[in-house]
């Protein structure tokens, strides 16, 4: 069976993702968030992938590059070598054709597709697509990257591993939401 592409990001109320090359807010707990979902595994033999395009993994500051615990994947036209940092590959189809052979297929549990914006555009239209983690900030943000609109084929669900209710931190208020292409 084909793995599924799990998508998780945060968004402003006008959607928005990034400015200047980084985020637009900094919420610790919510980052927490992240961590723990694209990191967690049932088997300790597995690891998750981090899938994303180059102008995300240029914007991470270089301390936390890799992502550590999981097996990142970059996707770019240009050349880079990443040596053991990253698994490079040009697009989402030839990513999760990569992903899907062994050594590797064994290896994964989860593929997060973790950004940018066209990243999460192709993944939401992929065949593969299987769930969108989103947490809305209830706030505006000037930003210059934005998050795909999510159509009316997507449908709002519940997880128990999904806080449920407003999350607050700083007096920045933001929901965890989940979706499934219906």
């Amino acid at each position: 069976m084909p793995l599924g592409l799990y998508l998780i990001a945060a968004a402003s109320e006008n959607m928005g993702i990034g400015v200047n090359g980084g985020l637009p807010w900094r919420l610790k707990n919510e980052m927490a968030y992240f961590t723990k979902l694209t990191t967690q595994t049932k088997s300790p033999d597995k690891k998750n992938v981090v899938l994303m395009g180059r102008k995300t993994w240029d914007c991470m500051p270089k301390k936390y590059r890799p992502l550590r615990d999981r097996i990142n994947v970059v996707l770019t036209n240009q050349y880079l070598d990443l040596g053991d940092e990253a698994i490079v590959c040009k697009s989402l189809p030839s990513a999760l054709e990569k992903l899907s052979q062994p050594p590797l297929k064994d290896q994964i549990e989860r593929i997060w597709v973790i950004g940018g914006s066209g990243v999460y555009k192709a993944a939401m239209e992929s065949p593969s697509f299987h769930r969108l983690y989103l947490t809305r900030v209830k706030k505006y943000f000037e930003c210059d990257t934005f998050f795909p609109p999510i159509s009316n084929e997507f449908k709002l669900t519940s997880d128990p591993e999904v806080p449920e209710g407003i999350q607050e931190e700083d007096r920045l208020q933001y929901e965890f939401t989940l979706y499934e292409k219906c």
